[in-house]
């Protein structure tokens, strides 16, 4: 099938694709890489905007210096997004395979109005209370399930080969637009005001769903019913990844999220750093394609060990400029902190896939190739099904940070108790990655555990 028949075929199914094999690779490089590339691009920038709302509270928050509340209170703004973008990455995996990834992008682009529109309105009357920034703030968490909904939508579109890169495209894609918010957020804020913070970002709403509408596909080899894909979480390398994902990408955004905010409680004469919290955020979302880069290479359970050490040692950097109330050591220290973050955001990433093909081709002779494709398949959407269950329970890490150092500064006026409350679950994390997939099991290691290493 020619790129021209895909297109036939799509705009005569209402851009349904039913022949896919990107494992293919005469079909990957005459049609499949364009059309994959095409959705990648379109859905890197619906997710992207995604993280844009989820995450402005971050900055937002900042600035609500005029409604008097406490830096207890501006933490449960910040970390109350992640919590409920948590929770709706669960329904967010499945629903591509129910409506199909594009129009479920459309779906999820749109539901973003809602975030950008009500926080313009509750900046701009100063007798807004507590409680409905609060309800707000939640609302941002529809930003947070759009990143489940595109990571499983694109597992399908690309190769097994090639999908660490992939997922890394699209993950940084979206991570990134935590910085974008960080950095542009404090200047549209300072030149329109704050209610600019929401309403700023309507037409680029608009134009993702519009751009998802007309340009992206949907997949029939990716349609599996809730209730199937609902088998994954019965599997234990969902719930041992899923810890994993905790310590990378809940590090991530909530050490992401948590930047300004902590700057400005514990460094007040140093607020113009602020300005440059946004650092963090792009460092460790430019990063992150490099885990699944060296994980293709090195094992991603090689890398994921590693870097665990690498993110304890960061986080004792961290320590030690709080300690000598050090404005330079803490803030190099936590770019490096979340830099680390991103290196494993990409390296449990890309474990992900691999495990769950390599447990489903267990088994089968591989000279039989009807009975290898359907297993490789069947590998393909568990993949798809536990990155949305994964996600979505490593989310938590990101509200769990936010509101560690929301108490450890109300209990004690430090951040001191919540990092070491982190290190502490580092140290389980790197235990854990060596205790399932690097340490030898008697004279057979099981493939799915064989896969993480190499």
């Amino acid at each position: 099938m020619t790129v021209t028949e895909v297109a036939r075929a799509t705009s005569e199914k209402g851009r349904w694709i039913g022949d896919w094999r990107p494992d293919d690779p005469a079909f990957w490089e005459s049609t499949g890489r364009r059309v994959a590339r095409r959705n990648l691009v379109l859905s890197i920038f619906a997710e992207h905007l995604g993280f844009t709302l989820w995450t402005v509270w971050s900055i937002v928050a900042v600035k609500l210096g005029a409604f008097k509340f406490s830096t207890d209170q501006l933490f449960w703004i910040v970390g109350l997004p992640n919590l409920v973008g948590s929770a709706l990455r669960v329904p967010y995996t499945f629903a591509p395979a129910r409506f199909g990834g594009r129009n479920f992008t459309v779906a999820s682009a749109l539901l973003l109005l809602i975030p950008a529109v009500a926080l313009a309105v509750a900046v701009s009357d100063p007798g807004t209370p507590y409680w409905a920034f609060l309800l707000i703030a939640a609302t941002a968490g529809f930003g947070g399930g759009n990143f489940a909904s595109s990571m499983a939508n694109i597992t399908y579109f690309y190769p097994r080969t090639k999908q660490g890169a992939a997922l890394g495209l699209n993950a940084a894609g979206g991570n990134i637009g935590v910085s974008s918010v960080q950095l542009l957020m404090p200047l549209i804020i300072g030149a329109f005001g704050l209610a600019f913070a929401g309403l700023f970002w309507v037409p680029f709403i608009l134009a993702a769903a519009v751009g998802a509408f007309f340009l992206m596909d949907n997949l029939t080899s990716a349609k599996a019913s809730p209730k199937e894909q609902l088998k994954i979480v019965g599997r234990g390398q969902t719930w041992i990844m899923s810890i994993l994902y905790i310590g990378t990408f809940g590090s991530f955004i909530g050490y992401s999220t948590a930047f300004p905010l902590l700057i400005k409680s514990q460094f007040p004469e140093h607020l113009g750093l602020i300005s440059y919290a946004f650092l963090g955020a792009l460092l460790g979302s430019l990063v992150r394609p490099a885990g699944g880069w060296l994980s293709d290479r090195l094992g991603g359970a090689r890398v994921t060990f590693v870097n665990f050490a690498a993110m304890a040692g960061a986080l004792f950097l961290v320590w030690r400029g709080l300690s000598a109330h050090s404005a330079g050591l803490f803030f190099g220290a936590y770019l490096l902190l979340i830099a680390t973050a991103g290196v494993g955001n990409g390296s449990t990433y890309r474990m992900i896939p691999v495990i769950f093909r390599a447990q489903a081709v267990e088994g089968v002779p591989p000279a039989d190739e009807a009975a290898l494709d359907k297993a490789v398949a069947a590998g393909k959407r568990d993949a798809s099904a536990a990155i949305g269950i994964i996600s979505a329970i490593g989310a938590f890490g990101g509200f769990f940070i936010n509101r560690g150092f929301g108490t450890s500064i109300a209990a004690t006026g430090g951040a001191g108790a919540a990092i070491g409350a982190f290190a502490v679950f580092y140290a389980l994390c790197f235990a854990l990655t060596w205790f399932c997939y690097l340490r030898t099991v008697g004279a057979k290691v099981a493939p799915s555990l064989a896969a993480a290493r190499v």
